[in-house]
């Protein structure tokens, strides 16, 4: 077994089940490994913003701080700011009682999926897509029912797809921009799955957390043709606000009671600093559209080198900060692929086999949320490492 991976967990004397690492966690980790024994690291292996939280959040951090002891708080003043996001970016009506403040967006889709779903329900979405969405199903014992997504539908699962399978379902998750490709669904593509959720009374839950990360049209969000959707955002990208901690669900009307009395017995409140320092991060457009302009250019330039490299195929990076590209010539191990390039260059990369159980062993995931300096340095690093790698045989 290699340095950066791990094995299925499973219990053979009971029904628990099998739940897979998160491999881009083990490379991760041997890349700090590396980089406490002096190795020059660039990380590229999350989708992780370089630039911290935004000066005005800091600032009411630090005030805080200075005035607030901290408690078991839900921020009735930040979640009517979000309420007013959504009117102002979407112009949808959400009141402020259907939003739940968590820790993180990992809680939200724990409480979306419990509140909506029972154990065994069938749940549908797409592959490749963000590896907890899986591993969260099986742990919630339901079935995760993958749809395989390629570059014909732009990575995206599509309302046709949904319409043909086979035997009970009870739900759709979708993402839009979505991990790891960055692709973006179209709003003709968006209504027709809510309206397909709708003829077969699917639940359904919409991942938006890379919303206002986008470089070609404004991703939309499923609230705007639907109210019976949970949707699951952060602070963590946009707001550039990982080490917060804190996101939200918005939920439907008819369930956020039930996903309220399960956030306080199961999560009870996020952090009450982060909640000061969202409400005002909410305010610094300006600071946080100027990252927006970094990941760009990083985007360029990664398009423009990518040929270069022999990493023709790629998904189309319309939002997020990701790039999956298709190195199926060069190995059918991508795992052991992102170690090698890890220990022989310095960049930490993210495996497709994280993404797409079947076919993400001859993919990798490049996060460019970084800055544009350690951009071009990666590329230098790994321009001659490709040039020198025979073909797989």
């Amino acid at each position: 077994m290699s340095a950066a991976s791990g094995s299925t967990v499973t219990t053979e004397a009971s029904a628990l089940p099998p739940i897979d690492p998160f491999y881009a966690i083990g490379l991760s980790v041997l890349a700090r490994r590396l980089e406490a024994e002096g190795a020059p690291i660039i990380h590229m292996e999350f989708g992780q913003p370089s630039t911290g939280a935004p000066a005005g959040a800091i600032v009411a951090a630090h005030q805080a701080l200075d005035s607030d002891p901290g408690s078991y708080w839900e921020s009735q003043e930040l979640r009517v700011r979000l309420s007013c996001h959504y009117q102002e970016t979407y112009g949808v009506d959400l009141p402020a009682s259907r939003i739940l403040l968590t820790c993180g967006a990992s809680p939200a889709l724990v409480l979306a999926l419990s509140a909506r779903f029972a154990a065994g329900d069938r749940v549908a979405l797409a592959r490749p897509g963000y590896v907890a969405y899986r591993n969260t199903l099986r742990a919630l014992h339901l079935e995760p029912v993958e749809i395989p997504c390629g570059p014909e539908v732009g990575y995206q699962l599509t309302a046709s797809a949904l319409e043909r399978i086979e035997g009970p379902l009870a739900g759709v998750i979708i993402a839009s921009p979505a991990n790891p490709t960055g692709s973006i669904l179209a709003p003709r593509e968006i209504e027709a799955i809510v309206r397909t959720c709708e003829a077969r009374g699917l639940g359904l839950v919409s991942d938006e957390i890379y919303h206002g990360l986008s470089y070609v049209e404004p991703a939309r969000s499923v609230l705007e043709f639907t109210d019976q959707a949970f949707i699951v955002n952060s602070f963590s990208k946009y707001f550039s606000m990982v080490a917060w901690r804190l996101g939200w669900l918005a939920a439907p009307a008819s369930h956020a009671d039930r996903a309220r009395a399960l956030i306080s017995n199961l999560f009870l409140t996020p952090p009450s600093l982060s909640q000061h320092a969202a409400l005002a991060a909410l305010d610094c457009r300006e600071e946080l559209e100027a990252n927006i302009q970094v990941y760009r250019r990083n985007r360029t330039v990664l398009l423009e080198a990518l040929p270069r490299l022999g990493l023709a195929s790629i998904a189309p990076p319309d939002g997020a900060f990701y790039i999956y590209a298709d190195v199926g010539h060069l190995t059918d191990d991508s795992l052991a692929f992102c170690e090698k390039i890890l220990r022989e260059t310095g960049v930490a990369l993210a495996p497709g086999i994280d993404f797409d159980p079947v076919d993400g062993h001859r993919f990798i995931r490049i996060s460019f949320a970084v800055s544009t300096d350690l951009v071009h340095e990666a590329v230098d690093r790994l321009a001659p490492w490709f040039a020198a790698q025979p073909p797989r045989t």
